[in-house]
């Protein structure tokens, strides 16, 4: 929601606490979407972005009632996501040392190209999505929150869990850390055009 909508946020809120189903509906046509590019990307698994965001969805029936009056949706829906990701990798990491410990026979390798990718056509978008996609969570989501959703540098703090200063910080880095990746690999495309023309 823009700046000119935070009256009708309120509203929705105040709906929202109220236990207006027509209210949630309000805010999911909002979200979904951006909220399913996020986890999308976010966890490059069309299937686990649906799962959190079913998941996220619950949490904000679950939670409507004791949402505090001048609560800012988008912050507090994608600090929810970005919550549930986090668990969800925990739980990955701990499921795969059990399972390997166990059996020794864990699937290991490159994982199959997901829907997202393939839906990424276009070269310069499969660049920036591969050049996204190989950085680390931390800088992915920095720029998922900035870049892609247009959250303010200090709404993206507030929902990394981090101080104002070190979410400029991560920004930067993960700007420039991304810039040299699409870099790279310009110059990896341009060595392989230069031998494929000898």
């Amino acid at each position: 929601m823009t700046q000119v909508d935070r009256v009708l946020e309120l509203q929705l809120v105040d709906r929202l606490r109220a236990g207006d189903a027509s209210a949630f509906d309000a805010v999911h046509d909002c979200f979904n979407a951006r909220l399913f590019n996020f986890l999308a990307r976010l966890t490059n698994r069309r299937h686990v972005a649906e799962d959190l965001l079913e998941e996220t969805w619950l949490r904000l029936v679950t939670h409507a009632p004791r949402l505090r009056p001048d609560t800012r949706l988008g912050p507090w829906l994608f600090t929810v996501a970005r919550n549930l990701h986090v668990s969800h990798c925990r739980a990955r990491l701990l499921e795969d040392s059990f399972a390997t410990a166990l059996l020794g026979l864990w699937p290991c390798g490159a994982a199959a190209p997901s829907p997202l990718e393939a839906v990424e056509a276009t070269e310069a978008r499969q660049r920036i999505a591969t050049a996204l996609a190989s950085l680390p969570g931390a800088y992915r989501e920095v720029l998922l929150l900035v870049g892609v959703e247009g959250l303010r540098p200090r709404e993206a703090a507030e929902i990394c869990g981090v101080s104002p200063e070190v979410m400029r910080q991560r920004i930067s880095r993960a700007r420039s850390s991304l810039s040299r990746r699409l870099a790279d690999d310009e110059r990896v495309a341009q060595a392989a055009l230069r031998e494929a023309s000898i």
